[in-house]
Order: C-alpha cells, then structure tokens, then sequence
C-alpha cells in the first residue's frame, strides 16, 4: 500500500475550544495511529487544573512563559518554562499548567494516539457548545470519555493544595 503525504491547512484543523480560554488545535493527521501531535494555547493568566492521564505527553515551549506543576519523587513543583524548553510528563503523573503573565502561552505538544482520540472526542463536544459551558448532557458525555480514556481530575481542594482556585 503506497503512503502518501498529508498536508493539514491552517484553518481546515480540528480545535478544542474551552470555557476556560484554553485552546487545542490538532495538527496531526487523524488517520494517524502512532502519535498526536497539537498547539496548545493558555491565554494570560489561565491555567488548566491538577489533573492526570494514562499515557504520556510532551510539551516544547514556542511563545510566552508558564509555569509546570510537575510531580517530582515525594511531591509536586512548579517549575518556569520559556520559549525553547522542553518537559515530558509521564503517564499517570499528575499536572497542571498557569500563566502569570500578560501573553499567552503556545506550546508544540505531542502524545499518544490513544489521548489525541480523547482530544478528539472532546472537540466534538465542545464545538457543539462553542466558548459557553456545556449542558449538562454534554458535560455528562465529556466526563464519560475522560473516565474510558484514564482521566483524573483534581477537586476544588486538591487544586486549592497547589495555588490553583477554581
């Protein structure tokens, strides 16, 4: 079976957009099934909460500066990223991402195919209810593919533990 190349258009890709600002934009083929490969973006002073995953990822950073809470051998660290730096999260581990600055943040993010498809899934719902909060059927169907796909999400109290207030 030949391979061919595929080229995905600025505009013509799938997007993840949430309530909270926060933007994923899919760069990878869909058809792929070895890895996904993303632009994320945090806008001036968001964040995205304590939260956890069953595969990896990785993000190199392009524009701005944010701060990783990464889980460290007996405990969790924030840690500065700037343009240029790099950091693996592995699965399982917990992590949250905040920007303090005025700029938004844009990272090159890689990870498993099995996670873009989440992403995927997600988009789909959250293009249905554009930037507002989804319905509660629609909130229902979000938690249904984060707990198939080994989400973990940290409560009001387990963010508050880390400096994040939702």
């Amino acid at each position: 079976m030949m391979q061919v190349t595929q080229i995905m258009k600025d505009g013509e890709r799938t997007v993840l957009e949430l309530p909270d600002g926060n933007r994923l934009e899919l760069l990878s083929p869909s058809a792929e099934d070895a890895y996904c490969v993303l632009r994320g973006t945090i806008p001036s002073y968001g964040g995205v909460p304590l939260h956890s995953h069953a595969d990896a990822e990785s993000f190199y950073v392009l524009s701005g500066e944010a701060e990783a809470l990464v889980q460290t051998a007996g405990s969790l660290d924030w840690q500065r990223l700037r343009p240029g730096d790099f950091i693996h999260i592995p699965a399982g581990a917990k992590h949250a991402w905040r920007n303090l600055s005025s700029d938004p943040v844009s990272a090159l993010i890689t990870c498993t195919e099995k996670l873009g498809r989440a992403l995927r899934e997600m988009a789909q719902i959250t293009g249905e209810n554009g930037m507002q909060f989804p319905s509660p059927a629609a909130f229902q169907r979000l938690v249904e593919i984060s707990e198939r796909y080994g989400y973990w999400f940290g409560n009001r109290e387990e963010n508050a533990a880390v400096g994040i207030e939702l």
